[in-house]
């Protein structure tokens, strides 16, 4: 793997540090992580064709397997987790909705490199990203909603608001304006990894102090989450069939959430520190997925 693969890690923990060290810079940006979520999922829909869903749904099984391992595993994990280790119910709640999140575009980076199946991770996140309108809020409402308050409706809502409108604004441009979307799209990558670099500086600043308190029992949960997400995806891929390049695909897809959305439903529906879990998997699973794909790229 070159550098420019490794580019993007780099690029977060130059955000965490900046974070730690110029808190107080990145706390009045907290208006931003909405909007910039948005223009990430605009870029999203840039990418994604007619051509590639039907070549995808033309394989229902594995795409069904996948967003059902997604949507089960990741949020199941969770809620065990944060039993185990007796994290409070802000951090839980954090965590579970971290886990009821759909998958984040970077995985589709990471299943390329790993060698995987390419046509069905971009599938997988873009059903993964529609079914999210209605299981991301109900989800967290049923794992989450004894611990804290979640209003289901207006996340709901809000997920339209943030998701589901800017992929299809990306989809309906590359349709109807093919040229200057490509060339959009072509930027997109970088813009999206800056977007998310600001939007977890912003989130560790705002809860720095609680991630001096609770940083290794939450950093645990974080890495426990993803890896078993990981390692579960993969297995159940090879139980039902899969062929390896599948299993890659299905694995990173499941292993890997759009924390970015959980970050921005955390903030507005929960108190602030439960995004912190959003923020800490964020830069943990692409070192995770990076390491993964390297690995599986030399086989």
């Amino acid at each position: 793997m070159s550098r420019r693969d490794w580019a993007p890690i780099a690029l977060l923990l130059a955000a965490c540090l900046l974070a730690w060290w110029l808190p107080q810079a990145l706390v009045p940006l907290k208006v931003a992580i909405v909007p910039a979520l948005g223009l990430i999922m605009f870029g999203m829909g840039l990418t994604l064709t007619g051509a590639q869903l039907t070549a995808a749904l033309r394989r229902p099984r594995w795409l069904l397997l996948g967003v059902a391992l997604q949507f089960a595993v990741m949020p199941l994990l969770a809620y065990a987790i944060a039993g185990y280790l007796g994290l409070s119910s802000t951090l839980a709640a954090g965590l579970i909705l971290v886990g009821a999140c759909p998958g984040g575009t970077a995985s589709n980076v990471m299943v390329y490199l790993a060698r995987g199946d390419v046509a069905l991770s971009v599938a997988m996140t873009a059903v993964s990203t529609l079914a999210a309108v209605l299981l991301t809020p109900w989800l967290t409402l049923w794992l989450a909603g004894t611990r804290v308050d979640v209003p289901a409706v207006a996340m709901l809502l809000d997920i339209l608001r943030i998701v589901l409108l800017p992929v299809l604004a990306g989809m309906l441009l590359r349709a109807l304006l093919r040229g200057p979307a490509t060339a959009l799209a072509r930027v997109m990558p970088g813009l999206s990894m800056l977007l998310i670099a600001l939007i977890v500086a912003i989130i560790l600043a705002l809860n720095r102090g609680h991630l001096a308190a609770t940083g290794t029992v939450i950093a645990s949960a974080v890495v426990a989450h993803n890896a078993l997400g990981f390692a579960l995806g993969y297995v159940a891929a090879w139980f039902g069939g899969a062929a390896p390049a599948q299993r890659r695909a299905i694995a990173i897809e499941v292993g890997m959430q759009n924390s970015g959305l959980a970050t921005a439903l955390a903030i507005k529906y929960l108190p602030a520190l439960a995004a912190l879990p959003a923020a800490l998997f964020s830069v943990w699973q692409n070192v995770a997925g990076l390491a993964l794909a390297a690995v599986w790229r030399r086989r």
